[in-house]
């Protein structure tokens, strides 16, 4: 399976078999068909699912009204799919602050809150019939893998794709905008979800780079890890508050808290640091210069692509 369009596929078919496989491959891992555990398994289709999604953004001005009713559905498999993440998540959050700040923490082990944590995640899954929705999920993926072919992709080279791309990139940077007026959790997480399908673009895109462009590549995951382990703490923190009892003392909480607001103040700091490097040039600039690695990535022989 590869996230990128080749050099001997026009882009209708480049699209249409780029989400073909993704759709294929989220359906498989959630009716258990491969051999990664429960929790792997729906990360593995979640992430197939934004992609999916990232995809569908690029190509939103050719789809027209099926844009909105595939979106529509993706985003209601992906909304269930990150209720069971997200427990799964924020456990890996808080072993990593964990690790992060044990010197910090001494003697110390907030053992309390790990145990909290993991028996509300068993708790959720239990009361949802996890395995039954996750099947119910697969069906309905392979569903919409049916009518892919149907999408009346016309286009023919960049000016497929040049619309979706300018709009996503601008999309990122008006709302890194708003991240800098009204710097409010709503607001970093929507951030978030546009550097996540700037980054999906650039993969799919994955053939014209040049070292520079692999460079940008590594920026923009850096910027998406950063914001999405920000917006894990954000979830961490409304859990563990919401019933501080279940989790521990009064005390270990308080130190608890004082750390995640440590982390957040760092990760924000990296995130706008680096999101001013990405998102510092104009819109119809950026399209302009991809125009041309596309260019010179068409004028290469296919004897060259790498599949």
């Amino acid at each position: 399976m590869a996230y990128h369009l080749r050099l001997d596929e026009s882009i209708p078919g480049g699209i249409q078999r780029v989400v073909s496989e993704e759709i294929a491959s989220a359906a498989d891992q959630l009716s258990g068909k491969g051999e990664d555990s429960r929790d792997e398994a729906i990360h593995e289709a979640r992430k197939s699912v934004k992609k999916i999604r990232g995809v569908l953004r690029l190509m939103q001005p050719e789809l027209g009204g099926i844009y909105l009713a595939e979106n529509i559905r993706l985003r209601n498999i992906g909304r269930k799919l990150s209720e069971f993440r997200d427990a799964g998540a924020i456990i890996e959050t808080f072993d990593a602050l964990r690790e992060k700040y044990r010197e910090e923490l001494g003697r110390r082990t907030l053992a309390s809150i790990r145990r909290g944590l993991v028996a509300r995640k068993d708790e959720a899954e239990r009361k949802a019939g996890i395995e039954r929705v996750l099947h119910q999920m697969a069906a309905g993926l392979r569903q919409a893998g049916k009518r892919v072919n149907a999408w009346p992709l016309k286009t023919a080279g960049f000016p497929a794709i040049a619309p979706g791309l300018e709009e996503t990139f601008r999309r990122g940077q008006n709302s890194m905008a708003r991240v800098r007026k009204h710097p409010c959790p709503e607001n970093y997480h929507e951030w978030r979800k546009r550097v996540k399908d700037h980054w999906y673009h650039i993969r799919l895109l994955e053939n014209l780079w040049t070292g520079v462009m692999q460079a940008y590549e590594r920026s923009l995951k850096d910027l998406e890890t950063w914001l999405g382990e920000d917006h894990n703490l954000i979830v961490l923190r409304e859990r563990v508050l919401a019933e501080p009892a279940y989790y521990g003392r009064d005390t270990e909480i308080g130190f608890f808290v004082s750390l995640m607001d440590r982390y957040h103040e760092e990760l924000r700091g990296n995130a706008l640091s680096v999101g001013e490097r990405i998102y510092e040039e104009e819109p119809r600039r950026f399209t302009r210069r991809m125009k041309h690695l596309w260019d010179a990535w068409q004028a290469r022989p296919k004897t060259l692509e790498v599949a």
